[in-house]
């Protein structure tokens, strides 16, 4: 090469390279801010976790608009729009996809085998081929799961505590969401001595029938599997419960709070800040692949004073100080 034509060369490179209006186009500037795509189920204003979202966005440092650009899918609550709604918010190549629920995430995850994917489940992402083990997730998704094994039985033992003369335990649950919690729980019931019987729903016109079937079983308390299907229809299953005066378990805070005797599981708000703590460093470079999927590892017992009150239950002294909040 000549020694002009060199330092041409040189020259051109140099203004590729330099920051700032000067050699870079106005596309790559804007493509400087990373643009986070958030698949939904139900719609930004109405997913309980999205202001834990902006909340853990904000303590990141990131600003919407100025340091972080997200682009929303939502499918308003119908389950058969995800598919394709993944499907059109990876085609705008976003720098991540942040998938908020086990549907939501198996949509998302079907969508792209490149685009890094964060996800938050109470489904299994390993039976459900998310990831190829909580560990070492293998592919181009990690996020957190829900799911810890040992729940399940921790949750029917505080039942137990709770209401000590229970003798027939109802297990509402949706067979459709992939998890291990009706095997957990029949084993710690076999060991309690407390009869178990599970009743199925795979849809909200399966509620009432598998509530009524309960009843005609004569079960003198519930417990209630917490998926998509369950948690989205709280207030089902508590009004029954407080019909019948029956004690009822649920999984999150959101049950305790909405008149159930008590709750005892993760605090989901904590797990979604992860969640995006994990968004935040794959956006700053690191890959899925290397990010194991995160488990709980803090429970919240939240117990329903009122509701005790109200099905005259004496809850015992030391369950309620060992109680995260008493609800009153």
């Amino acid at each position: 090469m000549k020694r002009r034509g060199f330092i041409a060369g040189l020259g051109s490179a140099a203004a590729v390279a330099l920051p700032g209006p000067f050699g870079v186009s106005a596309q790559s500037q804007r493509r400087a801010i990373p643009r986070l795509g958030i698949l939904l189920f139900s719609n930004p204003q109405a997913d309980r976790q999205m202001a834990a979202v902006h909340r853990g966005l904000r303590e990141l440092g990131y600003v919407e608009g100025r340091s972080i650009v997200l682009e929303y899918r939502y499918a308003e609550g119908r389950q058969e729009r995800l598919s394709d709604l993944a499907a059109e918010l990876a085609a705008t190549k976003p720098d991540a996809m942040f998938a908020l629920g086990g549907d939501v995430s198996a949509a998302a995850t079907k969508a792209s085998r490149t685009i890094p994917i964060v996800f938050t489940s109470s489904a299994d992402p390993v039976q459900l081929k998310f990831v190829a083990s909580l560990s070492r997730p293998g592919g181009n998704a990690t996020g957190v799961t829900y799911l810890f094994d040992e729940l399940a039985s921790k949750r029917l033992e505080l039942l137990k505590e709770a209401a000590p003369r229970l003798s027939r335990v109802a297990v509402l649950y949706n067979p459709d969401h992939i998890d291990n919690e009706l095997r957990e729980v029949t084993r710690a019931a076999r060991a309690l001595g407390v009869p178990l019987q599970s009743f199925g729903l795979k849809s909200p016109a399966d509620i009432d029938a598998a509530l009524r079937a309960a009843a005609d079983a004569r079960a003198d308390a519930l417990y209630v599997v917490s998926s998509r299907l369950t948690v989205g229809r709280i207030r089902s299953f508590v009004d029954f419960a407080t019909a019948n005066r029956l004690p009822l378990a649920g999984g999150f805070g959101a049950w305790a709070q909405a008149g159930a005797l008590l709750s005892y599981g993760p605090n989901i708000d904590e797990m979604t800040r992860r969640a995006i703590g994990y968004v935040d460093r794959i956006l700053k470079g690191a890959r899925p692949a290397d990010l194991p999927v995160q488990q709980p590892t803090r429970f919240e017992l939240q117990i329903n004073l009122k509701t005790a009150k109200a099905l005259g239950l004496d809850i015992p002294e030391a369950l309620l100080l060992r109680a995260d909040k008493v609800i009153e």
